[in-house]
């Protein structure tokens, strides 16, 4: 009898444990499967006006209304993007705070602030999905004696180390993207900075620059008025919102590309039910025919991944720009 006493004491207190668990884990459960219950706050590290805010709020509001709560965006301007994007990487991970943010706070800020990031993309950070993706465009004067890539390599072979370029700064796609184009043609040529594409646009149409790699709303306004003429656009493949540009890739250099994107983010540790619930919308809403019109306007074409695909993306980018700016020697601490 004590024996039978005994097992059902255990079985008692084994059953008393259950239920504090499951009394315990309820409201978790519950909490996940009623996100959202509140407004959701999207994080943009960028400015109000930027190509990144612009596009953020073309998302946010489809989003918000399938997701049946607002959606809040703040822009977190600084460094490149990388302040905001670290404030979003140490956010709680309730799913009420979403990051848009562009390739560099996550692809190569880790390689250029290797001693004050403040944050790892690779472990403080999940990626939800992308959400457009958009070539840049290698622009000459108009008068420059280059109508393609391969006659813009031979001027700068001609010349060596007398040929310029534009960039908005060291390790930017503008700088990362010719340095690519050095290293391939085997030409080299004299980076100038900038703190902006307005002035590098400027300087080009003004010939005080010989080239540029830069994006497309930048620069198409010019290519249109005759200022500036484009050589090359820098996606593997022909665009469909920069209809008739060749690619860098088609003129002699296979496997040339340098696109720029912007994908939604949720801080680490989000319950997997949520990013589930983001991705399915996401792409829900980049699959809606005015969505895509209006990121058109911007040259971006929509861009919908699993998380698992969009972290192959960056993954894949992240160690062929980080063994580039580790071969030049850029550091930005």
């Amino acid at each position: 009898m004590a024996r039978y006493s005994g097992i059902r004491r255990r079985l008692n207190l084994f059953a008393l444990g259950l239920a504090a668990t499951t009394m315990l884990t309820a409201p978790a459960w519950s909490q996940t499967e009623d996100w959202p219950t509140q407004p959701i706050r999207m994080i943009v590290p960028f400015p109000p006006g930027s190509s990144p805010d612009t596009l953020a709020r073309m998302v946010a509001d489809p989003l918000a209304q399938k997701l049946g709560q607002p959606i809040v965006v703040e822009n977190r301007p600084g460094a490149g993007g990388n302040i905001g994007t670290r404030q979003a990487a140490q956010a709680k991970p309730d799913g009420y705070t979403i990051l848009l943010t562009i390739n560099g706070p996550i692809v190569t800020a880790p390689a250029l602030y290797k001693n004050t990031l403040g944050y790892d993309p690779d472990t403080d950070l999940q990626v939800i999905s992308m959400v457009g993706t958009s070539p840049n465009v290698l622009v000459v004067p108009a008068d420059s004696p280059a109508n393609n890539v391969q006659e813009f390599v031979e001027q700068a072979r001609s010349k060596p180390g007398e040929l310029n370029y534009g960039t908005v700064g060291p390790g930017s796609s503008s700088h990362l993207g010719m340095a690519m184009l050095e290293q391939e043609a085997g030409i080299s040529l004299l980076q100038i900075p900038y703190t902006g594409f307005p002035q590098v646009i400027t300087s080009i149409v003004a010939g005080d620059v010989h080239a540029g790699f830069m994006v497309p709303g930048v620069a198409m306004p010019q290519v249109q008025a005759g200022k500036v003429k484009v050589l090359g656009i820098t996606s593997l493949e022909e665009s469909d919102v920069l209809p008739g540009l060749p690619t860098v890739a088609s003129q002699g250099y296979p496997g040339f590309e340098s696109i720029s994107w912007d994908a939604l983010f949720v801080p680490a540790g989000t319950p997997y039910a949520i990013v589930e619930k983001l991705n399915k919308n996401v792409l829900d809403v980049l699959a809606m025919p005015e969505v895509q019109k209006q990121m058109a306007t911007l040259y971006f074409t929509a861009a919908p991944t699993t998380p698992a695909e969009a972290q192959d993306m960056i993954r894949a980018e992240k160690q062929k720009l980080t063994a580039l700016i580790e071969k030049l020697g850029i550091t930005l601490d």
